[in-house]
């Protein structure tokens, strides 16, 4: 009798655990993805208090490029809002983006401005920022694959769909600044 209260308590016992480990997985999973994401929003963060002083330097030179620096503002007080999913995240940073290059490409019109210390350091800054940002959404985005890897791989996805794991978005933006200038 006591082979077969063996065989039976080994035969529960394994997928009982192998349960739990799948679901620890997925809960560390999780959380990895929910901090990265927090990693790259600290810096969209970062970006969208340079924006400003940005605009700020540039207005000066080319006060009559209103519309520009208005839909910039626009763009950006709508990246600061959007709280949803990172696909809805990305659609308001890729507008911003593109108002961002608009600005920037003022300076090519106004040689004063591409001279100007300030201008230039706060391109550099921007230009530092935008490599930090490109390295968080590459850190959330691996980690969103290795967990959507995990929700639709067979067994882990029958975990995933008893406990309700889902899917994660990835994080896809254009760069605002693609090098550092040179000062």
């Amino acid at each position: 009798m006591e082979p077969l209260f063996v065989i039976v308590g080994v035969a529960v016992l394994v997928p009982v655990i192998a349960l739990l480990v799948s679901y620890n997985r997925f809960v560390r999973q999780r959380n990895l993805v929910r901090d990265s994401w927090a990693n790259v929003d600290a810096e969209l963060q970062r970006r969208y208090d340079l924006i400003p002083n940005l605009v700020r330097t540039v207005q000066g030179y080319a006060d009559h490029e209103r519309r520009l620096f208005e839909q910039v503002a626009a763009a950006r007080a709508r990246a600061l809002t959007e709280t949803g999913s990172p696909a809805r995240a990305a659609e308001a940073e890729n507008e911003l983006v593109r108002g961002v290059r608009s600005v920037l490409g003022l300076a090519e019109a106004y040689p004063d401005l591409k001279a100007s210390h300030n201008f230039l350091e706060l391109q550099r800054e921007l230009a530092i920022t935008e490599d930090r940002i490109q390295a968080a959404r590459r850190f959330y985005n691996a980690n969103v694959r290795d967990l959507n890897i995990r929700v639709q791989a067979v067994p882990s996805n029958v975990v995933a769909r008893w406990f309700g794991f889902e899917e994660a978005d990835y994080f896809e933006i254009e760069e605002a600044v693609r090098e550092v200038p040179s000062v």
